[in-house]
């Protein structure tokens, strides 16, 4: 065989070990081990590592080709010439091709929304901390011209748009709903809720703002209090306090007992004698979290308002959910969507918070306050439980009341003009 010939055959085995390692982590986590890369490529462990060294330059190269993929989309994008399309029609293809590769690359995509794995060279953490700026790029790109063309409203924010679109197709990958039958709609669906808004006439601020739902939320957000400090000899708050950082930080799964206990200054034995196991930890950060979080949800569910003016309620009270509560966010939303962790503890608003919108949507439809795509309601109540939790970098730069305005802007009347 020629030199050429056995690179060409190196370079595919590369690519083939690359292709399984991201269906191991994507499917197992990204504890994964080698063994269990090697085991499901059929080859040893010894010939695995004639390809890579370690598990970190495996992570390195899946997301170099992560980027690398969401890099020639962006430049595809705005070098395309735009021809018979309309400026919805390319914002939802290019929303849509950046979902496609999210999925493609979701192990990737995990690796990038977290901190690595304890103790990774400079470099990963460099790679994994890299904003997806070229895809905000060509999205705002398209959506300046959009508004050239009179298609957008004057104001709305774009470079905010731009980013909650990107934000909206990637995290859509981070769950399993993607393998689900007719998921394929979800992108689209979700760029169009944005575009689109759900409610059928524009709202006034002033009416949502004196509505009983927003008063059950304000009311909600008040009983919240302020928390207290741990004290020095408080052993048990100090070690929450630390872990829940490290679970943001980190993720669930990938946050073990020691790196918790070393980030506390402790000793493993220490915190175990605290807390016994890593599930009772992750239940004593977010038992009053969660509490908070549906004790807000029942009493704005259960105002005498409209459907409209309770969608408003929950926009703003998740705005502050994020913006006071950002770790225990972190932690739940993207750890209830993993395969794994399996922890029911990550599960507990959910499921709940679904059924309760799926009957508030379904509200809004039968009193023609809402409108939607033509869709199950499970899937539109899905697609609209991704929007009206408002990412935490648009709530902490544009602030609680910016972060409102913006989303009412969207969510609700939608960014695109009405006829």
């Amino acid at each position: 065989m020629s030199v050429g010939s056995e690179r060409k055959v190196e370079s595919e085995r590369r690519a083939e070990i690359l292709d399984t390692a991201a269906i191991v982590f994507a499917s197992a986590g990204l504890r994964a081990s080698l063994q269990s890369i090697a085991d499901a490529c059929g080859i040893l462990p010894g010939s695995l590592y004639h390809h890579f060294e370690s598990k970190e330059d495996i992570f390195l190269e899946l997301v170099r080709r992560y980027q690398t993929e969401l890099d020639e989309i962006a430049d595809q994008a705005v070098e395309q010439d735009a021809g018979s399309l309309s400026p919805e029609e390319r914002i939802v293809a290019l929303g849509t091709t950046i979902a496609g590769c999210a999925v493609r690359h979701r192990a990737a995509l995990l690796l990038t929304l977290y901190e690595p794995p304890a103790g990774p060279s400079q470099e990963l953490v460099q790679l994994a901390s890299r904003t997806p700026a070229a895809i905000n790029t060509a999205m705002l790109s398209i959506l300046k011209a959009g508004r050239s063309r009179g298609y957008l409203r004057r104001e709305v924010d774009l470079e905010l748009l731009a980013d909650r679109i990107c934000q909206a197709m990637l995290h859509g990958a981070v769950g399993v709903y993607h393998r689900t039958r007719g998921a394929e709609r979800v992108p689209a669906i979700r760029c169009r809720m944005l575009l689109h808004g759900l409610a059928v006439r524009s709202p006034e601020d002033a009416r949502l703002d004196r509505s009983k739902a927003r008063r059950a939320a304000d009311e909600a957000i008040e009983s919240w209090g302020e928390d207290g400090v741990p004290g020095k000899d408080d052993k048990a708050a100090r070690i929450r306090a630390v872990a829940r950082s490290e679970f943001a930080r980190r993720g669930y799964d990938l946050t073990t007992i020691r790196d918790v206990a070393a980030a506390a200054g402790m000793s493993v034995g220490t915190v175990y004698r605290s807390i016994e196991s890593k599930d009772n930890l992750m239940a004593s950060i977010l038992w009053s979290y969660v509490e908070k979080v549906t004790g807000g949800w029942n009493h704005i569910m259960g105002s005498p308002s409209t459907a409209m003016e309770k969608l408003d309620a929950l926009l703003w009270f998740n705005i502050n959910v994020v913006h006071r509560f950002a770790e225990e966010h972190q932690i739940q939303s993207l750890g209830l969507q993993l395969a794994p962790p399996k922890s029911p503890n990550l599960t507990w608003t959910f499921l709940a918070q679904l059924r309760q919108l799926k009957t508030l949507i379904s509200e809004g439809l039968r009193a023609r306050q809402l409108q939607t795509e033509d869709a199950s309601l499970d899937m539109l109540a899905r697609c609209a439980f991704a929007l009206i939790w408002t990412p935490e970098n648009i709530v902490h730069g544009a602030g609680i009341r910016g972060a409102l305005r913006f989303t009412r802007d969207t969510v609700l009347r939608g960014a695109a003009k009405r006829s």
